[in-house]
């Protein structure tokens, strides 16, 4: 019995000791900032160095985006979205958004689903984007990196900004707020916090549409109710067709302005 205390006292003394290094985690959560520390030590990726190894895995993930790029050569480029599956899918969930808004305004859709912004940077330095002259680029970007604390993807973020106008050196941005998601939702909105700070108001932009799309009573494909963010579709990430309004609706007051100032 005497060995049992001991040991609980030691467990207690422990947790209470790194709750006084950080008097903003309580002791029940110890055990989940553990959990959390663990999967991003094994699973995180750096988030500002060029990496191309998942489509060394599966090349065909650039197959559409080396299709589209290849179209545009020698044709006018006015605007360029950069991203992951929520700019790929413009094309797809997306399409007839896409097609009225962006498509008669010579609009290329650089996304590749599933993309962090560590595969952003080697595909702007790699890929033979550089023969387009846009006048706007798109960024939305850093929800795949979940696995990484909202500082690093941050500063992955702030590293495609640069790499776009290091390859784009007279184009306008507009950075969209990472948007609202049940993978990693706090997370993503800290991210937010810091990513705001990047845009200068003179040749970056910040867009926020998380107001735009809060927390609503949904019907899920299989009949359930369920509480989701306007706009997000039943897996809690990707943007429905509504979503996509959403965003063009919300950005085309500064797209409209941005254009025509160049």
């Amino acid at each position: 019995m005497r060995q049992l205390i001991i040991v609980a006292w030691a467990v207690w003394f422990g947790m209470a000791a790194t709750a006084q290094a950080n008097p903003c985690l309580a002791p029940a959560t110890l055990i989940d900032l553990a959990a959390s520390n663990s999967v991003a030590s094994s699973d995180a990726a750096s988030t500002t160095t060029s990496d191309n190894t998942r489509y060394l895995d599966n090349p065909d993930l650039l197959t559409g985006c080396q299709a589209r790029l290849a179209a545009i050569q020698d044709n006018p480029c006015n605007i360029l979205f950069i991203g992951d599956s929520l700019t790929e899918n413009w094309l797809t969930i997306g399409k007839p958004v896409w097609d009225k808004f962006y498509a008669p305004r010579h609009t290329l859709n650089f996304g590749v689903s599933g993309d962090g912004t560590q595969n952003v940077l080697w595909r702007l330095t790699n890929m033979n984007v550089q023969v387009v002259t846009p006048k706007v680029a798109v960024i939305l970007i850093g929800t795949n990196n979940y696995a990484n604390d909202p500082h690093e993807i941050a500063a992955g973020v702030e590293a495609v900004m640069a790499n776009t106008e290091e390859v784009f050196p007279d184009v306008k941005i507009i950075l969209v707020s990472i948007l609202p998601n049940a993978r990693a939702n706090e997370k993503m909105m800290q991210t937010n916090r810091l990513i705001k700070s990047f845009a200068d108001n003179s040749t970056s932009y910040y867009l926020d549409l998380v107001p735009l799309m809060p927390r609503v009573m949904t019907t899920t494909s299989d009949g359930q109710t369920d509480t989701n963010w306007k706009g997000i579709g039943d897996d809690g990430l990707n943007l429905t067709a509504a979503g996509y309004e959403i965003w063009a609706n919300g950005m085309e007051p500064l797209l409209t302005k941005l254009l025509a100032n160049k």
